[in-house]
């Protein structure tokens, strides 16, 4: 069973370390280098999804365990629950005012009434996730850009038409 998981991994990063040779130079010394790498990298991505996964699976199935009442843990999962709320609400009590009646402020800053939830909607910090990265990468390419030898705005530049115009050549 690993034989072609190991083969499915060798040939994807065979096919990355090649699209990385299309655009950029690939030494005698960089090629095992990036290949290694790639290699790592993809392993932690596994890796790193895989976790994610049985994360939900576990918190799932507590949760099933908890609504279910098996084995009796209702009140031991709702108690580690509760714990675990009010060590979050602590460090915001710490800064609570004395003059402010705690029922205010938990009013104020608690759980909004009406069961909102207290953040955005999922497609505006999405959004504003995309758009800060973006920023962040566009500010440190433009100062690399300023203060450096390296032109990474012109080799940017370069870069999306090439993208534009290669058909895919992964998908088989």
């Amino acid at each position: 069973m690993l034989r072609p998981i190991a083969e499915g991994l060798k040939d994807l990063v065979t096919a990355t370390v090649q699209l990385c040779s299309r655009y950029f130079r690939v030494g005698i010394l960089t090629d095992p280098v990036l290949q290694v790498g790639l290699m790592i990298a993809y392993v932690y991505t596994v890796c790193l999804v895989a976790f994610f996964l049985l994360r939900l699976a576990t918190a799932f199935i507590i949760d099933l365990i908890g609504a279910s009442n098996f084995l009796w843990l209702r009140s031991a999962i709702a108690r580690e629950r509760g714990i675990a709320a009010y060590r979050a609400w602590l460090p915001l009590e710490r800064i609570r005012p004395r003059d402010i009646p705690q029922d205010k402020w938990e009013e104020t800053f608690a759980w909004p009434p009406g069961n909102v939830p207290p953040y955005p909607p999922l497609l505006r910090r999405i959004t504003r996730a995309v758009v800060t990265y973006a920023l962040v990468f566009g500010g440190a390419a433009l100062l690399i850009q300023l203060f450096t030898p390296f032109t990474v705005l012109t080799w940017v530049g370069r870069l999306i038409p090439l993208f534009r115009d290669q058909p895919n050549t992964l998908s088989h």
